[in-house]
């Protein structure tokens, strides 16, 4: 089985390994936005902002179960080798960065064009000039999460592919990352009516940030963990394999729980939450379940989800643990500002909810 060598995934940047990845972006992206024009899917009008409400068709779910089947197919028959995106990960990096400037420039030109007094061209390229922008009948900002989540669920599956290829067969610790990465993906598709309310949704303009976000951070990045495996040094423990499997039970019941808890209260404020009728201060802010604990547990529980990824590549390096760092980093920055939001937003009556409900993420400590 796996070694301790880790040979970096290059397919050689040679023009036609970029052509190759090219191509793959275009015909990956394109298919997945024909899927979203024309699958049919539930409508929701998301919530009004700055004077305007924009109507999502969610089919995300539709559009990641149909990607899995064929790629199965297509892997099971001969067709394609999953694992050639093991090979070409770098000249795919290199060309999703293209397309990544390259949609970012055309939205802010797109965005600024109209506009009298258009923010700064920096600014602009960066933060995003539209809101909500819309292509032949697609919003682009909840689109761009379907290309994003189901490009990591891929990269993960080549990973494994990858490792069955090159040894014949799939460790324990590969076994158990595939199964937490794909229920993951899995629940987001489940769970994207939750989306629409989501901080991005509502309050970013879409640009740069979020653009390279999606199309490049969390696909590129956000498979660290598996990257590694491949060829990963150390059995794991029946023991540690166990461990792994509670943490991160442990953390998706927080994080999904916590979410799902304010989306439900959201719809219906008479909710019932852990047996009981949603309690709440005036009306607005959900001070049970979860929410009754800490003012952002779900962070938390999405912190925990990615340390049991993380931990199935055991110990033998610390590479694998700069995504668990830097995402508890960012989700710790998006506290504060959501706080500052919520201080601006509600004025006193969070300054009530603080003293209710003391701890942000980490009960009893922060």
């Amino acid at each position: 089985m796996p070694g301790s060598e880790q040979p970096f995934p290059l397919a050689a940047l040679s023009g036609g390994a970029l052509l190759e990845a090219a191509a793959m972006v275009a015909g990956f992206v394109g298919v997945l936005f024909l899927g979203s024009m024309l699958l049919p899917g539930r409508r929701v009008t998301g919530p009004e902002v700055e004077g305007q409400s924009t109507t999502y068709t969610l089919n995300g779910l539709a559009l990641f179960l149909m990607t899995v089947i064929v790629a199965c197919l297509a892997q099971v028959s001969g067709l394609f080798s999953l694992s050639v995106l093991h090979t070409h990960f770098v000249a795919l990096f290199v060309v999703t960065n293209v397309f990544a400037f390259a949609l970012s420039g055309w939205l802010y030109w797109r965005g600024a064009k109209p506009r009298e007094a258009p923010p700064g061209p920096w600014r602009g390229f960066f933060f995003g000039v539209e809101l909500n922008p819309v292509w032949f009948g697609v919003d682009l900002k909840l689109f761009s999460y379907r290309p994003s989540l189901i490009a990591l669920a891929l990269f993960n599956a080549s990973f494994a592919v990858a490792q069955y290829e090159t040894y014949g067969g799939l460790t324990l610790a590969m076994a158990l990352y595939q199964i937490f990465t794909f229920l993951y993906v899995l629940n987001y598709f489940q769970f994207e009516h939750g989306m629409i309310h989501t901080w991005d949704i509502v309050s970013e303009r879409f640009g740069w940030m979020l653009i390279w976000g999606d199309y490049v951070l969390v696909p590129f990045f956000y498979c660290l963990a598996g990257w590694w495996l491949v060829h990963a040094p150390g059995p794991l423990s029946p023991v540690a394999a166990v461990a792994l499997v509670l943490l991160f039970a442990f953390g998706f019941w927080i994080f999904r729980g916590a979410n799902q808890q304010k989306h439900r209260f959201k719809r219906n404020p008479q909710a019932v939450i852990w047996g009981q009728p949603a309690r709440s201060l005036d009306g607005r802010l959900l001070v049970s379940g979860f929410w009754g604990i800490g003012r952002h547990l779900n962070y938390t529980g999405e912190i925990c989800i990615y340390l049991a990824f993380t931990l199935t590549t055991g110990f033998a390096s610390w590479v694998p643990y700069l995504l668990p760092a830097w995402l508890a980093g960012l989700l710790w920055h998006r506290s504060r500002r959501d706080e500052y939001r919520c201080r601006a937003k509600y004025g006193e009556l969070w300054e009530r909810y603080t003293q209710r409900v003391r701890f942000s993420m980490l009960p009893f400590v922060y």
